[in-house]
């Protein structure tokens, strides 16, 4: 891994989203994935993505457009809230879309490649339920962060009905067979998850030094996010206290306090990791019925043979 810096800004944090241009069969797609831009926008964050007008990524951009006018002044009065990059090909199939012409802001780039090294430049990479563009993005940034010729950053999986637990187990088995390096996913399941993940990057990610630093920062928020998630399941409870409480406790509590607080980060971890492990089971047992029933299909269909 080559030594680079890490180009992250707490400021007007640029999110690159990669998901679908098709809406899937589920409406919770669609609108989870509005719910994404809209936590794109009350964080005051800009949106960097492929220029759509349609589907997952169709709803991400309107889910920010639709809640970034509040914030304007606060957060966007010298930037756009989104920037669109894609490729001429691509622009003039949409370039008269009422919607898009609302996005002030497109870059056109020559190929799908330059398309993509562009989209990389942002500080945060979401990845949201798609197809096999998003697969390609998906893999195209992982090799590209493997091989040193992408700055370490933040990859957030909007894991939305557990769409990327097949995605994620199979890279997790390429780490273990040697053929990849792991990657800190943070791996978020709702909306709700995803604004505390955005603030915690906003609040405690910061500026690394160099591939390595960021990669341990990233990893440690992956680790610590469901202690944050149990702490925030008390509306009146806000990401910054949690942040003071557990800094005010390292710094100046007790070795008992300390020991306490590093159990119960443990617990909330193993707690989050069991409940997936739950659901997986669940969807693991529906593929079950379904490569069953196949299979069932298919005998039929050779003793016909």
């Amino acid at each position: 891994m080559h030594n680079q810096s890490c180009p992250f800004n707490p400021q007007n944090l640029r999110v690159c989203v990669s998901g679908g241009h098709r809406e899937g069969n589920d409406k919770s797609y669609v609108e989870e994935c509005y719910k994404l831009g809209a936590k794109i926008a009350k964080m005051g964050f800009r949106l960097d993505y492929g220029f759509s007008n349609s589907g997952v990524m169709g709803a991400v951009a309107k889910g920010v457009l639709d809640n970034w006018l509040e914030r304007k002044n606060k957060y966007y009065s010298e930037v756009a809230p989104i920037v669109g990059v894609t490729t001429k090909e691509y622009f003039e199939l949409y370039e008269k879309d009422d919607f898009l012409q609302q996005i002030s802001q497109v870059v056109l780039e020559d190929t799908l490649e330059n398309r993509k090294i562009r989209l990389l430049e942002a500080d945060i990479v979401v990845f949201a339920p798609g197809g096999v563009g998003t697969l390609d993005e998906l893999a195209y940034d992982c090799v590209a962060m493997q091989d040193g010729f992408l700055k370490n950053k933040p990859f957030i999986i909007y894991n939305i009905d557990g769409f990327f637990y097949h995605i994620l187990e199979f890279l997790k088995s390429l780490a273990l067979t040697g053929f990849a390096n792991p990657v800190p996913f943070i791996v978020v399941d709702n909306s709700e998850e995803l604004e505390i993940a955005f603030r915690l990057l906003k609040l405690r990610y910061g500026e690394c030094s160099n591939c390595a630093e960021a990669y341990s920062k990233a990893r440690q928020l992956a680790y610590e996010l469901p202690y944050f998630i149990k702490k925030k399941s008390n509306s009146d409870i806000y990401v910054e206290d949690i942040i003071s409480d557990m800094d005010n406790i390292n710094h100046n509590g007790t070795d008992e306090q300390k020991q306490m607080l590093k159990n119960e980060i443990e617990q909330a971890y193993l707690e989050k990791e069991i409940e997936r492990m739950y659901d997986r089971l669940a969807k693991t047992g529906r593929d079950t019925a379904v490569v069953s029933d196949k299979l069932t299909k298919l005998k039929k269909r050779k003793s016909k043979v």
